[in-house]
């Protein structure tokens, strides 16, 4: 084993970097895009140069293909949004477009995975159970609320009292606290990660992650199949298994042969002897505690969980990890928590699954949206948005609500980048205030509202967060982190740029001309 003791720092490291180039292209989405593409090129060309008396048949045959998927698209029950941006695809490659659409509605590949995982979600759904006390007590304090817990509820997330939440407006506050949370784990430690890269922030948690291995704690580790191509090598799990550490790659990517690859693990989830918990946008990776810098300041949130409501996040981690082999015995890893009492307010840590038909990330936000009295502010790193969420937003502005979003000054991506510039006048239109952050890029995925309700979590507003990955959150109402959140979200503001119709008129021509493109594919990016 190639590893590393960086004594002075405590930084343990077991490999290099991983394969990045080609191999990336060839097992990507982008890939299958790359060669659907070259099929219709290759198509045309061939009726052009050799095959001159068949074009009209290619032509009739493309006009009847186009009337077939309209009638087959205005029938399906794909959000409006992503029709139209199929009938556009279709109707300029038909080929390509017919190919790519049949493709990704096949099912190759997640359908075995959606069986499976809707049989283990039957199975467990009842390892958490509803404390009904609790429940009363909510809806006697705020119907309104309540009633997105009992929708929470139907999708097997109960309401939690007895749970402290702290907040960590920044990663370099969460690094600090999860270290000395890792050291206090006896029983068994979870980690469920999109992203961990070798550097410090990894470095100084495998150290402790193998330590406590080495005296029989269990220690569970699972990261998103993209790390194996852009971050760490094919063997990752063999190397940290020579530590005691059990871990499992989500949906390696394969070439050309599933769908599978369009649904990612976006979780950020640690779970600590059943007692404590964190989740939010922070990976573990050294751009996230600023260690490193990639897009100037990088603005990040996370939250920690103490107290009863740590089930389910236990419980996720539990139902992910099963996937591909079963984890035994779940009610050994549940039903012991911290007791909490003094703690104030409501907590509803959630999940969200892209192979079922329930956009639950997007119904938390809208609901918060569409009750809110005084303001809603949010933190986003992306802004693509759906019809369904820009109505919310633009209407509870209208309605006279603060709807403030704080969005990236430096973006990672100029793609995604330039699409959330196209939302920009028509939220301003309704009344939405937007900002970007000036020192760099915000990364956080912050909901706040009127004082009482915050949500952070892993979910961004964007197509991939609402509609493709699995993702997490915590849902809080009145407990003591809130007015942490909103002084945050206060501070940022003192560091942001206000985007305005003349800052809108002043964007690179590029810029515009990328995103009035791009607009109509949106929701395949």
């Amino acid at each position: 084993m190639n590893e590393r003791n960086m004594e002075n720092t405590g930084i343990q490291l077991l490999k290099k970097r991983g394969r990045k180039g080609i191999f990336h292209i060839l097992f990507s989405r982008m890939g299958m895009i790359i060669l659907l593409l070259l099929v219709q090129i290759a198509l045309l060309v061939g009726l052009m140069l050799r095959f001159q008396r068949f074009i009209p048949h290619y032509v009739g045959a493309a006009m009847v293909l186009n009337v077939v998927m309209v009638l087959f698209l205005f029938n399906s029950r794909a959000d409006n949004a992503v029709k139209l941006t199929w009938l556009v695809v279709i109707t300029v490659l038909p080929v390509f477009g017919a190919l790519l659409y049949l493709y990704t509605q096949s099912d190759l590949g997640h359908r075995a995975l959606k069986e499976v995982l809707n049989q283990l979600m039957e199975e467990t759904k009842d390892k958490v159970q509803q404390d009904e006390n609790v429940a009363e007590r909510f809806a006697r304090e705020d119907p309104g609320a309540a009633a997105l817990a009992h929708y929470l509820r139907r999708e097997g997330f109960p309401v939690y009292d007895a749970t402290e939440t702290t907040y960590f407006p920044i990663g370099e506050a969460k690094f600090e606290v999860l270290l000395r949370q890792l050291e206090k784990a006896e029983k068994f430690i979870f980690l469920e990660y999109f992203i961990i890269d070798e550097g410090l922030m990894w470095g100084r948690v495998l150290e402790i992650l193998a330590r406590k291995a080495a005296e029989g704690v269990e220690v569970w580790v699972m990261y998103d199949g993209t790390c194996e191509f852009a971050l760490l090598p094919h063997s990752y799990p063999k190397e940290l298994e020579k530590l005691g550490i059990q871990c499992r790659v989500f949906a390696p990517l394969t070439p050309f042969v599933s769908t599978h690859y369009n649904y990612r693990d976006h979780r950020k989830i640690l779970v600590i002897d059943g007692k404590v918990a964190f989740t939010g946008g922070v990976n573990l990776a050294d751009e996230y505690i600023n260690r490193i810098e990639r897009f100037g300041h990088w603005k990040d949130t996370a939250v920690m969980v103490e107290g009863a409501a740590v089930q389910t996040f236990t419980l996720l981690f539990l139902q992910m990890w099963s996937i591909h082999e079963r984890a035994p015995e779940f009610d050994r890893y549940l039903g012991t928590h911290l007791e909490l009492p003094e703690a104030e307010g409501y907590v509803i840590p959630y999940g969200d699954c892209p192979l079922d038909s329930d956009k639950v990330g997007e119904q938390v936000y809208i609901d918060i949206l569409n009750r809110a009295k005084r303001y809603v502010h949010i933190m986003t790193p992306y802004l693509i948005l759906d019809g369904e969420m820009e109505s919310a937003l633009k209407y509870a502005a209208e309605r006279g609500v603060d709807v403030v979003l704080i969005l990236p000054g430096i973006p990672d991506k100029k793609l995604p980048y330039a699409l959330a510039k196209t939302h920009y006048c028509s939220l301003m239109d309704s009344g939405v205030k937007i900002y970007e952050y000036v020192p760099g890029f915000v990364h956080a995925k912050v909901f706040v509202s009127d004082d009482q309700e915050a949500v952070v979590g892993t979910i961004n507003l964007d197509y991939r967060s609402l509609y493709h990955h699995f993702e997490c959150a915590n849902y809080m109402y009145k407990t003591r982190s809130i007015p942490a959140i909103e002084r945050d979200v206060q501070e940022t503001l003192t560091k942001c740029r206000a985007v305005t119709y003349q800052t809108v008129r002043h964007e690179k021509l590029s810029m515009r001309l990328c995103g009035f493109v791009l607009k109509a594919l949106a929701p395949l990016l």
